[in-house]
Parts: C-alpha cells; sequence; structure tokens
C-alpha cells in the first residue's frame, strides 16, 4: 500500500496543531509542503505529523514559530535518522476518519488496489462491527454524497461499493448465525442497492439473531410465501432508490399484503426515510438512526 497521507483536519487532530496554524506556517514559513490530491485537497504524510508535533513542542516551551522554522534541517534529519513511529490511532476518531480519508483518496486514483488494501487493514484491526460502523458504513455513505455532488464518477463509484461489498459478505460468511431469534431480510422488488442490508444482517447476527438474508430485487409474493414459511420474529426490509411517494407507496403496501398479519415488519434505507410518514401509515416500523436498533432488538 501507499504511504499513509492524512487529510488537513486529520492531521491537525493527530498532531494537535490547528488547521489554521498549519496553514499559517506553510504560509509564512514553508515548514510542510504538502501533497495535493486530484481534487486539490491537502494531504499530509506521516512524515509531516511527526514534523508538526516537534514543532508543536518547541512552540510549547517558548520558541517563536519562526525560530523553530530555522531548525527544520535538523529536525528533519533527526527524523530521517529515527523515523518516529506512528501512533496507535486504531479504534479512535482520528484513525477510523483516517482509514476512510485513505481509502477516498484511493478511489479518487481509480485506484481499487488501494480501496481493498486499506479496507484489509481496517479488517485486520477492528472488530467486524467496530469496522462496519467505524469506517465500512460511513465511507460508503460519503462515497454516495461524493457522487451525488459530481466529485466522484460512477467509476469511481462502484470500485469502492464492489470492494466494500465483497468484504461485508466475508464478513457475513464468519459471523455468527445460530440464534434463537429469526430475521428475514430482503430489499424491495425493485432495490439493488443492498450494502446497507448486508450491515443490518451484520448487526443482527452479532446480536443473537439467525438471519435469512433474500437480498436485491424480492417479489412481493415470494417473499410473503417465504416469511409464511420460516415464521420469523421480524421483517427487514430496504428501500434506498426513491422514485416518488407514489411509487414508495404502492411497493410497501403491496409487501404489507404479502406478508402473514402480525410480523414486526421494520423499513430502512434512503427512500423510506424520505417517505416516513407512509411507512408509519401502512403498519411498518421505520428504521432511520442509530438509536432505533434497541427497537429492533427489543421488538
Amino acid at each position: 500500500m501507499a504511504e499513509r497521507t492524512y487529510r488537513i483536519h486529520v492531521a491537525a487532530e493527530l498532531s494537535g496543531v490547528r488547521v489554521e496554524l498549519i496553514r499559517a506556517w506553510e504560509r509564512r514559513y514553508g515548514v510542510l509542503q504538502p501533497l495535493r490530491t486530484p481534487a486539490g485537497y491537502r494531504v499530509y504524510t506521516e512524515r509531516d505529523i511527526a514534523l508538526l508535533k516537534r514543532l508543536k513542542k518547541l512552540t510549547d516551551e517558548g520558541v517563536a514559530i519562526s525560530e523553530a522554522a530555522k531548525l527544520l534541517p535538523q529536525l528533519l534529519a533527526q527524523l530521517d535518522a529515527v523515523p518516529a513511529a506512528p501512533d496507535d490511532v486504531r479504534g479512535s476518531g482520528a484513525g477510523l476518519e483516517f482509514w476512510r480519508d485513505a481509502a477516498l483518496l484511493a478511489a479518487e486514483a481509480y485506484d481499487q488496489g488501494g480501496v481493498s488494501a486499506v479496507v484489509d487493514e481496517v479488517l485486520s484491526a477492528l472488530p467486524p462491527l467496530k469496522a462496519f460502523d467505524g469506517v465500512l458504513a460511513p465511507l460508503q455513505r460519503e462515497v454516495g454524497e461524493r457522487w451525488h455532488s459530481g466529485e466522484l464518477s460512477v467509476v469511481q463509484e462502484h470500485l469502492v461499493t464492489q470492494v466494500v461489498r465483497a468484504r461485508l459478505v466475508n464478513l457475513l460468511h464468519a459471523a455468527p448465525d445460530s440464534g434463537r431469534r429469526h430475521a428475514v431480510l430482503a430489499c424491495f422488488p425493485d432495490e439493488e442497492h443492498e450494502l446497507g442490508l448486508l450491515g443490518v444482517a451484520l448487526r443482527l447476527r452479532h446480536t443473537g439473531f439467525r438471519v435469512t438474508l433474500l437480498g436485491q430485487r424480492v417479489p412481493a409474493l415470494d417473499l410473503g410465501r417465504a416469511v409464511a414459511e420460516l415464521k420469523p420474529e421480524l421483517v427487514g426490509l430496504s428501500a434506498v432508490h426513491n422514485r416518488g411517494e407514489g411509487p414508495f407507496r404502492d411497493t410497501l403496501s403491496e409487501l404489507m399484503r404479502a406478508l402473514p398479519r402480525g410480523v414486526p415488519v421494520w423499513v430502512g434505507g434512503a427512500a423510506a426515510v424520505a417517505h416516513s410518514d407512509v411507512v408509519v401509515r401502512l403498519g411498518a416500523r421505520l428504521f432511520s438512526a442509530e438509536d432505533d436498533w434497541a427497537k429492533v432488538l427489543e421488538d
């Protein structure tokens, strides 16, 4: 994997030097020469972070930054002679943000191997749920937002999604699946986005559920027959693509008619959140926030 790089706000958090100070020190004294991503963002190496820490230590001791800047040759020579070990930020907010930023930088460079390397590092460093909640899910959300805003192309979005999906499937294969309670999970009949559903399956399996995961584009009648046969404690539905209130209402109505009465039905995803009143009116339960997990588990 390429050398780690940090966006400026992450570099500020790790070094203890405020973002505005980093910029001022660069502009006035040339203490750093950060790299730039194709999108124009500053990125800093671990060597840059170590240098910022040493400059901060000097200024905290009363040395003016103008004087500390004159010591750059000596400071850099010391860093090169004895490379500073990177801080162990695994699992911290800064560490999780670093991983997300590193994956985004790789996506910007069309480097799917780089995205894979970052995700594999996350999975080797963190427990499955921490990896999903702290890195994979936020990464996928930001990729989607950047695609919608035009900052990432369809290809860049896809190369991240394929990596994240493959790793989530692997995590599910390794997750426990022998709980006493049973959940059936499916996407809306016209829904192809299943990453959120995979994340729900992973969380449920790690909280004591046995999960039947049906995935994308599940027809209403087939889902109803499966639920009648399996008799789960709950049904989870994912609706991400928003085609408008009318199509959403019609589809959810069809699904609710097909499902046996009395089974709790939870609906999540961007389309469900956009039409929350329809979800409630049709007798389903909306999953829209982290706090809803407690309600699901108590259901």
